[in-house]
């Protein structure tokens, strides 16, 4: 009876250990830290300008000397994204729209757009030397280890933007935000367990 009883409470003991991993696994993926450097980097797949709008406060807050807003070369009636992210910035961002550049990106992964981020940030003069990535709250820890580990020359660190059409807290409150931390999760253990290790 000792050995069963024992044996209970372990296994009970692991549920509760199970429970509180999964209770705090949607707050591990945000990391809201942002520290003020030389460059902003607004990471494309925004669907409502969120993370521009909370990029453009960073760059007026002093922040960043210079912000870049990446978008694809795609093309839809017969322009590109990046050309209506040029116009929207030149009417949206008034005075600040000298300081902003938009960075056309070719691919559509986070581990892809790195290079593109790499790209946009050699060409610039003075070259900067630390960088503030703004993406959603999910997507920051996934994004801060990719661009740390594919762009390591610029001293990285992340903003959150909070949007709860995706994403809230606690995860299982929402369906969309169960979608959103299970495919996110997946998208972060791909990274550490196959993408992180190759060049």
């Amino acid at each position: 009876m000792k050995h069963r009883a024992g044996a209970i409470l372990i296994v009970v003991a692991l549920g509760i250990f199970a429970f509180w991993i999964l209770f705090h696994a949607g707050d591990y993926l945000v990391v809201n830290q942002p520290e003020r450097s030389d460059a902003i980097v607004v990471l494309a797949g925004d669907h409502n300008d969120q993370r521009y709008w909370r990029g453009l406060e960073l760059l007026r807050e002093g922040y960043g000397q210079q912000m870049f807003v990446d978008a694809t070369a795609d093309r839809v009636y017969g322009r590109s994204y990046a050309e209506y992210a040029a116009d929207f910035v030149a009417r949206s961002a008034r005075d600040q729209s000298s300081k902003i550049r938009i960075c056309t990106i070719t691919n559509d992964s986070t581990v892809q757009e790195a290079a593109d981020v790499r790209r946009c940030l050699g060409q610039t003069q003075p070259t900067p030397e630390s960088a503030l990535l703004v993406t959603n709250d999910y997507h920051t820890r996934r994004a801060l280890a990719i661009l740390t580990a594919r762009v390591p020359q610029y001293h990285w660190s992340s903003a959150a933007v909070d949007d709860k059409d995706l994403f809230g807290r606690p995860w299982w409150h929402n369906r969309e935000w169960a979608k959103t931390f299970v495919y996110e999760w997946e998208k972060l253990l791909w990274w550490r367990l196959f993408e992180s290790w190759q060049r």
